[in-house]
């Protein structure tokens, strides 16, 4: 096999497997090796497979799986560039093809003679596996199926270039990469430097689950689309009581518009200094990235809102046209202000000097969207819509009445009370 002469997909990750069995495709009936000891290459081979399939939820031809996922998680000249946008012209589309040619015989290889040579029937199952129940910890459901779906899809073509086209076809349509194969991810910080981990488990929430707050809705869309779309758009601050929605609109967000190349990066208030670190590694990628900052506040004595007003605007290298920054707070103002500050400002010359120190970082987020505590009868009707939508059915009286015994043992108004209350009732139907 000629995996020595690949151009582009080269130096992937977890590709040790394949290098032992490519080795295996070559040698296995080699009489200048042992045949124990290929025996016992093939079986740690095996056991890698079976291992992959069972965390990644893998099921069908583990093999093939395994190609599949090296093709859709190497970053390479070829794949970055064909992530969202698709086809590419230039030379670089015959180099691709070059490599696809190679995949496509390690698609094609039968494993009958290596299997009776070395005796090794066991191989059999993982040619055909059946997973077990679930998906795996590694991938969600949603990226299982992809992965086994482009498997198969690669495995049934002709030839090298309708392999090319069909991998192609994939990197537009989900991307590339842990950017391309996960919505979400948050940063971690190790040897050095920022590292953005994916997220595999968020909440499924979207925008038609939140009941009311239509006008601030439709102005973080408006943003969001335009955004998405290419279109000038702006930073967005999410504020106002807490319960009130403001997070799972965000989340909303990324569900809706994922599959139009928009990512999420959760980043906390520790983490602002690795924030150019973070911009660096993402600027030059074909997605739209929104950088969440949730619960967002700063006491007096912490400086690290002046690490997030640099990034922002204000430093010399502007921020990419593919980086948003998107923020939730129960304030207004984001940096506590008390009495004292007053007092202080008073026995100041310059004033107003302090008080845009503090106000500036609010400006530098050009939509700020208020979510306030819903009145009575709105908090009655997220009830009755919520217990609509999960089949509760019990009299709208009694709905009402337990409800408004709920909120005032637990919270007051807001959505997130009123899910709350739900989730009980749902809890004590189960029972």
């Amino acid at each position: 096999m000629r995996i020595n002469e690949l151009i582009l997909y080269k130096h992937m990750e977890e590709g040790k497997l394949l290098w032992d069995m490519t080795f295996l495709m070559e040698n296995y009936d080699n009489t200048y090796y042992n045949s124990e000891d290929l025996k016992g290459l093939l079986f740690d081979c095996v056991n890698e497979l079976l291992e992959m399939g069972v965390s990644h939820g893998f099921e069908g031809n583990l093999w093939h799986n395994y190609l599949t996922y090296l093709l859709a998680s190497h970053e390479n000249a070829y794949s970055t560039s064909c992530e969202i946008v698709g086809q590419v012209s230039g030379s670089i589309n015959e180099i691709a093809e070059h490599d696809f040619g190679i995949f496509k015989e390690l698609f094609d290889y039968d494993f009958g003679e290596m299997k009776d040579a070395l005796k090794a029937g066991c191989m059999s199952v993982l040619l055909d596996y059946r997973g077990m129940e679930g998906h795996g910890k590694v991938f969600n459901k949603r990226l299982r199926d992809r992965i086994c779906d482009l498997s198969k899809n690669l495995a049934d073509t002709e030839d090298a270039r309708e392999f090319k086209d069909t991998l192609t076809q994939f990197y537009k349509e989900f991307g590339v990469g842990k950017l391309g194969l996960h919505k979400a991810f948050r940063v971690e910080h190790g040897d050095g430097m920022a590292r953005i981990v994916p997220i595999t488990k968020i909440a499924h929430v979207h925008l038609d689950d939140l009941v009311g707050y239509e006008i601030a809705k439709e102005k973080l869309i408006a943003n969001t689309e335009a955004f998405v779309a290419g279109r000038r758009a702006n930073n967005c601050l999410l504020f106002g009581d807490a319960g009130t929605g403001k997070s799972s609109s965000i989340k909303a967000v990324l569900n809706q518009y994922y599959d139009k190349g928009l990512r999420m990066i959760e980043v906390y208030k520790h983490q602002f200094q690795d924030l150019n670190d973070i911009i660096s590694q993402i600027k030059n990628r074909n997605y739209k990235f929104i950088i969440y900052m949730d619960d967002l506040s700063f006491e007096e004595f912490e400086i690290e809102y002046k690490y997030l007003k640099a990034v922002i605007e204000g430093g010399l290298e502007r921020k990419p046209d593919n980086i948003l920054i998107y923020a939730t707070s129960n304030r207004r103002h984001l940096v506590r202000e008390t009495f004292r500050d007053k007092a202080d400002r008073d026995e100041e010359l310059h004033t107003n000097d302090t008080v845009q120190e503090k106000l500036s970082l609010v400006a530098r987020f050009g939509v700020t969207i208020y979510f306030g505590k819903p009145e009575k009868k709105e908090f009655q009707e997220i009830v009755r819509q919520l217990a609509r939508r999960n089949g509760i059915e019990m009299p709208e009286d009694e709905l009402l009445l337990e409800a408004n015994k709920w909120e005032l043992s637990h919270g007051g108004l807001s959505g997130r009370t009123a899910q709350q209350f739900i989730d009980f009732l749902m809890g004590r139907r189960e029972v």
